[in-house]
């Protein structure tokens, strides 16, 4: 089947699903106009079923909801580019049944935006990070990458799980501090690289580097207009790879960042002019890796070695 074949079945298996589905919760973004919450719960007996488009934002709303939540990430394979997923089936089912639904949006996952419309189930929560940031739909969706944003997300997400269920308040309350103090190793370490390598010359094969760029002080030199044409799977401007391909040999460039789960022909071509002008590459990816560590787990790792480099380079050993 074609991918918008698929959908569209998707989208019908969702509105026969809605039809006979009853919502408990509240909020549907209407326009400018958003409205979060109702005043019913569910019975402490019964868990929010929960839906996140991708399993980082999935992982932080399971630590969240502890117990009293069963969620359910879409996004979870490392061998999936996230901007290319197809939805079926199960997925229009699980997100027309879901009390709280969490999108990235920003184009990430329009699919998801599409299960959710078509579903149009009553009271549903639906948290969509993009909206939550104030960012346009073109903006670069790598929210993830940003510890502001993560902060903001992980806010309101808590309170949507007390809005669904205000008698679990202070369980909810619990979790949320237990979470921000697990989040504090990945933020420490942040704020590490900052303040020994601020300014430093970085370059990334595509965006998904650039919110953990600005939030290390790296200064990320790498060609916008090319980054954002291989995040979108297109070709960059020929200017864009000249220059990016200069900034590789003039041998101020101390780190490549590369997206593991989107290497190609052209990222793998500038992997190795990095290679050959002494500029060591560091991969990152787009879903959690390994698939059964925490959101705080898998980004510290990936910044322990961005940060094992840096050093590496600052004391002359290339590895």
């Amino acid at each position: 089947m074609k991918r918008n074949t698929i959908l569209a079945a998707a989208v019908l298996v969702v509105m026969v699903v809605a039809a006979t589905t009853a919502g408990l919760y509240a909020f549907r973004s209407q326009g400018s106009t958003t409205v979060r919450c109702s005043t019913t719960g569910p019975s402490p007996s019964t868990k929010i079923q929960v839906v996140a488009a991708e399993d980082f934002w999935g992982s932080l709303v399971s630590q969240l909801g502890g117990t009293r939540v069963n969620v359910l990430s879409i996004v979870t394979k490392p061998n999936t580019d996230p901007h290319e997923y197809e939805s079926d089936f199960a997925d229009a089912e699980a997100i027309a049944n879901a009390s709280l639904v969490i999108v990235n949006g920003a184009g990430y996952d329009d699919w998801a935006l599409q299960l959710i419309a078509a579903s149009n189930t009553p009271n549903q929560i639906v948290l969509n990070v993009q909206e939550l940031v104030n960012q346009s739909v073109t903006a670069n969706p790598h929210f993830w990458y940003s510890p502001y944003y993560v902060n903001d997300t992980v806010k309101v997400m808590y309170k949507d799980l007390v809005c669904i269920d205000p008698t679990d308040t202070a369980y909810y309350k619990q979790q949320y501090v237990a979470l921000n103090a697990s989040l504090g190793v990945y933020n420490e370490r942040i704020d590490e690289i900052k303040q020994r390598f601020a300014g430093t010359h970085v370059a990334s094969t595509e965006s998904i580097f650039v919110y953990l760029a600005n939030a290390t002080g790296l200064d990320l030199v790498s060609p916008p207009a090319f980054m954002e044409a291989v995040s979108e799977g297109s070709d960059p401007p020929i200017q864009s790879l000249v220059q990016f391909q200069q900034e590789l040999e003039n041998g101020g460039v101390r780190m490549l960042v590369y997206n593991n789960q989107t290497v190609t022909q052209l990222t793998q071509s500038i992997m190795t002019l990095a290679a050959e002008n002494d500029v060591p590459a560091v991969g990152v990816t787009e879903t959690i890796q390994p698939l059964d560590v925490t959101f705080q787990v898998w980004m510290n790792a990936e910044l322990l070695a961005i940060q094992n480099t840096l050093i590496a380079q600052a004391s002359g050993n290339k590895g």
